[in-house]
């Protein structure tokens, strides 16, 4: 068996200039984050605390998606609206606008939460899942830990002031993944643009979503706005092109209009400067490797994971893949034996190191055809 490397891809071209301010947008704190990577594009003091205002709401939704998923509940199923929730749209806060005693679905809260930004929907949920907001806040606490956001403290389901409801960039970033990722149907509510709520005792209340980059025609599809007096204006936001989708948190913004370009800048920003390439994909990508004594002369190799690089566009040319291997493999090989290694590099500097399994078993061939096998090799040297 002779040790090879075998050059899959060797380089791409496209070449930028890069060049970033430190302080980018006229915010408090920022962060741009590529979602197939996880790759960080740019950060502005993103681990400072921030009061998370509505963006609270992305943590309210999960915890419904999170049980609809599970068959814990239903869209259909409804809720009676107490009047801790009703006093939500009597108090000047963003609402949906709900009754006392209204018996409201699950889909219409859900949807008054993330089109309207409505705080007593959020209220009307918490309680119809958890029996109150406060034991409704611990099921949010306990999701950002298993997320991974340990910046974070949630106190209520919509953010509505409170001392101890308090996240980062960063936290918002990551929770904003995890919606996308975990919930794609339901996530296509975050696209919505307007929200028709059949009130009762009076006509249908339409409203209009209010995260601005939906109404550009950039290819934005999320996610949400935030306002508190303390805090100023934020916003979690994603655009996608192609197949390649951005995510970008911000907080501290002075004004609703600088709130909507600094946002855009940064997306647009991070399209602009960098690269996403998709190295390989869990069970879908195949590298195919030559076998020794086996039945069949080659096999396939997966990963078991996905694997993105993202890169700056003026290093794009120093990427490289490669495939390291004892070869031909012998025979006999067993599905999900590991066979290989995808090595991808940049700068000649090791990146990742991407274990690779055999996607088949292919048995041993028997022992007079691995005679004459061998045979020829010791004759001709051809395996």
């Amino acid at each position: 068996m002779n040790k090879f490397i075998s050059i899959l891809i060797i380089i791409f071209f496209n070449i930028s200039s890069f060049a970033l301010a430190e302080a980018m947008v006229n915010a408090r704190t920022a962060i741009v984050v590529d979602y197939h990577s996880d790759k960080v594009l740019y950060e502005y003091e993103p681990d400072i605390q921030i009061y998370p205002a509505s963006m609270t709401k992305i943590m309210t939704s999960i915890i419904a998606f999170d049980l609809i998923k599970k068959n814990k509940l239903s869209l259909d199923d409804k809720f009676i609206v107490s009047e801790n929730a009703w006093r939500l749209s009597e108090s000047g806060y963003s609402s949906m606008f709900i009754m006392v005693n209204d018996e409201v679905s699950v889909e219409n809260l859900l949807q008054g939460i993330i089109v309207a930004s409505g705080n007593d929907a959020c209220v009307a949920l918490a309680e119809g899942i958890a029996g109150s907001e406060e034991a409704f806040a611990e099921m949010m606490n306990e999701k950002a830990a298993e997320i991974g956001m340990s910046s974070t403290n949630f106190s209520n389901s919509s953010g509505i002031n409170h001392p101890e409801n308090y996240s980062t960039v960063r936290d918002i970033a990551l929770m904003s993944k995890y919606l996308i990722a975990n919930y794609p149907k339901f996530y296509e509510w975050y696209a919505e643009k307007t929200f028709t709520w059949d009130r009762t005792g009076g006509e249908p209340i339409k409203q209009g979503n209010r995260n601005p980059l939906l109404y550009k025609k950039v290819g934005a599809d999320g996610i949400k706005t935030g306002y508190l007096a303390v805090e100023k204006y934020s916003l979690a936001s994603t655009i996608i092109r192609d197949t390649r989708r951005i995510i970008a948190v911000g907080s501290g913004f002075p004004t609703k209009n600088i709130r909507s370009s600094d946002s855009l800048k940064l997306l647009n920003w991070g399209f602009r400067n960098t690269n996403t390439y998709e190295i390989s994909k869990s069970e879908e990508t195949f590298f195919e490797l030559n076998t020794w004594l086996g039945r069949k002369n080659t096999i396939k190799a997966v990963t078991k994971d996905n694997y993105y690089i993202t890169l700056d566009k003026k290093d794009t040319r120093n990427l490289k893949v490669y495939l390291e291997y004892d070869g031909p493999i012998k025979a006999p090989i067993q599905k999900d034996q590991k066979i290989a290694n995808l090595i991808v590099l940049n700068k000649d500097q090791v990146v990742k190191s991407l274990p690779l399994y055999a996607s088949e078993k292919i048995s041993k061939v028997n022992f007079f055809k691995s005679l004459i096998t061998s045979l020829n090799y010791l004759i001709w040297g051809d395996a």
